[in-house]
């Protein structure tokens, strides 16, 4: 399980940002001071540090630069202001791995801290090949074989593919695909997701009406089964 320090002084914003953290099965601790919250960073082994700029005692950049100075790794997402956009260059330079602007996406800010964490663990690594059943599916050169004969994928089944491989075994979500695969940028539906499914199971099962590898969790999502 992820730890993640969340150093606000805004009480709504800091314990609405635990509930919905600790929803996600993440371990949340809260500080509302800076120093403490420095302090509580340097000693806590965590995973991930949500930082506000603006906080009593120790601002978030004098934070930054500190953790980092002392050694810490742990990824690092400043929450800023708009008027803050000199503190976000310079957070960025001192060591800061991302920021999100107030008023913020909870969705947006899920995305990212789940990306940063990926990008921390080494989870991104590059999947070149990979073959399950009669299917090969070569990342490198966009390329994908059933039977030893090629079959179409698009660009985002790829991208579903390779994190379905990621994950193999995980019940994932409708959400989470769309933060992860498509992005917060993006704005698909969940009814998306359910036709890339239907179509890559078209693709990829030996009968889509029973399928073997992309398998539906009830209420849940999808996961990958090998």
């Amino acid at each position: 399980m992820n730890k993640i320090l969340i150093i606000e002084d805004d009480p709504a914003i800091s314990m609405g940002l635990s509930d919905s953290l600790t929803e996600e099965n993440y371990e949340v601790d809260l500080e509302q001071d800076g120093g403490k919250g420095c302090q509580k960073a340097l000693r806590g082994n965590y995973d991930l540090i949500l930082l506000d700029i603006m906080l009593p005692s120790k601002n978030g950049i004098d934070i930054c630069r500190d953790l980092r100075i002392s050694g810490i790794d742990s990824a690092i997402l400043m929450l800023t202001s708009k008027k803050e956009e000199m503190d976000k260059v310079i957070g960025l330079e001192i060591g800061a791995d991302d920021y999100v602007t107030k008023p913020f996406s909870l969705r947006e800010l899920k995305a990212r801290i789940r990306a940063l964490l990926r990008r921390k663990s080494g989870f991104t690594k590059e999947i070149d090949e990979y073959s399950f059943g009669n299917v090969k599916i070569d990342f490198k050169k966009f390329e994908a074989y059933k039977n030893g004969k090629p079959i179409q994928l698009s660009s985002t089944e790829f991208k579903i593919m390779k994190y379905f491989i990621r994950h193999e075994g995980e019940a994932i979500s409708r959400s989470k695909f769309l933060d992860d695969v498509w992005g917060y940028d993006a704005f698909p539906t969940t009814r998306t997701v359910d036709n890339y499914m239907l179509s890559l199971r078209k693709l990829i099962e030996d009968d889509p009406a029973e399928p073997k590898n992309i398998i539906t969790v009830h209420k849940i999502g999808y996961k990958f089964v090998k």
